[in-house]
């Protein structure tokens, strides 16, 4: 299997409770918290471990939520290489509502990475062997302008590195403007913005998609479409994936747990169509659990099965 890393910008201490009802201003009594790392690279990486691979998360942690976040990666074996920042890792919060089955997410603006802090990382994606998979996922955090992005993308891609990239709004527009990205997974509402133009006609995400692969901004473009699955493109063939019907739960963890099983097949060397298959398996799998939990392996399996002989 080729070698896989992630990079987590802005990482999280996600805490997730329940509570029977949410009203304004009364105590709102709640469930002991059950704690779990986040950020898009670092849930990538576990979603990875989850699915029986392996992948590296590197990401900054600073203070006592850095040191607890990192103590949880390691509880769940990814193996990970982490830059000491000043800043405390940010803590989001998830409360998902008994009586309404509502879930309302909190989340925190990303700490702050100085300027070294930052070239740190990017000596470390830089130390990635020729050939390897990155996937560069979540958001960017103050401090960091799109502008390093794009110059940690060329540096890594003129290694030899391959680069996966999840993000949306303009981050995503240019990362691909550099051309020759691994994978890209972007909804169809994205999709429109990275395209100029409404997508309302049936063929109109497949067209949209295939520009994108035909301009030579991607390898390949997933392109995720909630309950109707994913439609996945690359130079040879477009293919479309549609879950079997199940009760969700939860979406938090359903995308990152869809780009893992993806890189996953990826790094082993596998084909379009079970690429797209064994992702939208990985995603549906993290919709039927509660708060932030990712895909579990024997529900991806089950999934995926299904998928594979229907």
């Amino acid at each position: 299997m080729v070698p896989v890393y992630t990079l987590t910008l802005a990482p999280s201490l996600d805490s997730a409770t329940l509570t029977p009802q949410i009203y304004p201003e009364g105590k709102l009594r709640c469930s002991a918290p059950v704690f779990e790392p986040g950020g898009g690279g670092i849930n990538v990486a576990r979603a990875i471990a989850h699915l029986g691979g392996r992948a590296t998360a590197l990401f900054p942690a600073g203070g006592a939520t850095g040191e607890h976040l990192t103590a949880l990666l390691a509880d769940e074996n990814v193996p990970t290489s982490v830059v000491e920042a000043k800043d405390w890792t940010r803590q989001n919060l998830h409360v998902h509502v008994e009586s309404s089955g509502e879930q309302y997410r909190f989340v925190m603006p990303g700490a702050a990475l100085s300027e070294s802090e930052f070239r740190q990382l990017e000596e470390k994606v830089l130390a990635i062997e020729s050939g390897a998979i990155l996937v560069i996922s979540g958001s960017l955090p103050p401090g960091i302008q799109v502008e390093n992005l794009i110059q940690l993308i060329k540096a890594a891609q003129r290694q030899g590195i391959r680069c996966i990239v999840d993000s949306s709004g303009e981050a995503l527009a240019a990362a691909l403007s550099i051309g020759h990205i691994e994978l890209v997974k972007p909804n169809q509402k994205e999709l429109s913005a990275l395209v100029g133009r409404e997508l309302t006609q049936p063929d109109d995400v497949r067209i949209a998609a295939q520009e994108i692969v035909n301009s030579g901004k991607a390898l390949r473009v997933v392109v995720s479409l909630g309950p109707q699955g994913a439609l996945a493109v690359d130079a040879n063939q477009c293919v479309q994936v549609v879950p079997p019907p199940m009760k969700s739960q939860s979406t938090v963890g359903a995308g990152d747990s869809m780009v893992g099983a993806m890189t996953l097949k990826l790094a082993q060397n596998a084909p379009l169509d079970d690429m797209v298959r064994f992702g939208v398996a990985a995603g549906s799998a993290a919709t039927i659990n509660q708060g932030t939990r990712l895909c579990a392996l024997q529900d991806t399996q089950k999934i995926y099965d299904y998928l594979r002989n229907n």
